[in-house]
């Protein structure tokens, strides 16, 4: 018996329109997922960063509001989550704003650069009414030689101890300890000298408490040349940026 040899069916292409068809629902189905990836990236960087909804300003004012110490540029940041390149800027332009809004409303307050960080502050033309709100405290006030004593350290650091008294002409030990416990001023190193005496400096709460943003808005002494502020001693030990710690105590 001899085999008959069937004919091959051919398998004819699909129609141009169908594979069109076909790859558009490709593109269409990818468009849709990664539209679904952006929304779900946009809602989770929403949910990360709070009060998102409302204006920059706001939630500035808010924090300054709410804090009892300057608060840097970054810690705003951090505070509300952002990750801009232009963050300082921008902070910077906002608090510019709400400034200008409470000059226009009158208000007794404005926004100021204050010990490296940003605070609300009263304006100086209410001191007189709220001298009275602080005159429980007066008891508190720094004695006059204590006053003496921070004006040499601020305008002198880092300085000995024995400068100091060499300076004022009486022994300054519990002064010092009490400048000390009120973190006016702080250990920042040792003299490169037998003993290896302690050197002394300010730090952040001083410049808060006398409403400077730096050591270089200290009021200028008559008679007095900038280079005579400059220490003969040199530091050896860096102290931390915060360095409002306490200190391991006086040298005698």
């Amino acid at each position: 018996m001899t085999a008959t040899k069937r004919p091959r069916k051919e398998t004819q292409p699909p129609p141009v329109s169908q594979i069109a068809a076909g790859h558009d629902d490709e593109i269409g189905t990818s468009d849709e997922a990664d539209s679904t990836i952006e929304s779900k990236s946009a809602l989770k960087d929403d949910a990360a960063t709070p009060c998102a909804d409302q204006p920059l300003e706001l939630r500035i004012e808010v924090l300054l509001l709410a804090t009892d110490r300057p608060l840097t540029e970054a810690r705003i940041a951090e505070l509300l989550a952002l990750s801009d390149a232009k963050l300082a800027t921008a902070v910077r332009e906002a608090i510019d704003s709400l400034n200008e809004t409470y000059r226009k409303t009158g208000r007794t307050f404005r926004i100021e650069k204050l010990a490296g960080g940003y605070q609300i502050l009263t304006m100086p033309s209410f001191g007189p009414v709220l001298s009275q709100l602080q005159r429980d405290r007066q008891q508190s006030r720094l004695t006059q030689a204590a006053m003496e004593t921070l004006a040499i350290i601020a305008y002198r650091q880092p300085i000995l101890r024995a400068d100091i008294e060499s300076i004022r002409g009486v022994a300054c030990g519990e002064v010092l300890r009490t400048l000390l416990d009120r973190r006016l001023i702080k250990v920042v190193g040792r003299a490169e000298e037998l003993g290896r005496p302690m050197l002394y400096g300010t730090t952040r709460e001083f410049l808060k408490v006398f409403g400077l943003a730096g050591l270089t808005d200290l009021p200028p002494i008559e008679g007095e040349n900038e280079s005579k502020r400059k220490p003969a001693v040199k530091k050896e030990e860096p102290h931390t940026p915060d360095g409002d710690e306490q200190s391991p105590g006086i040298a005698d």
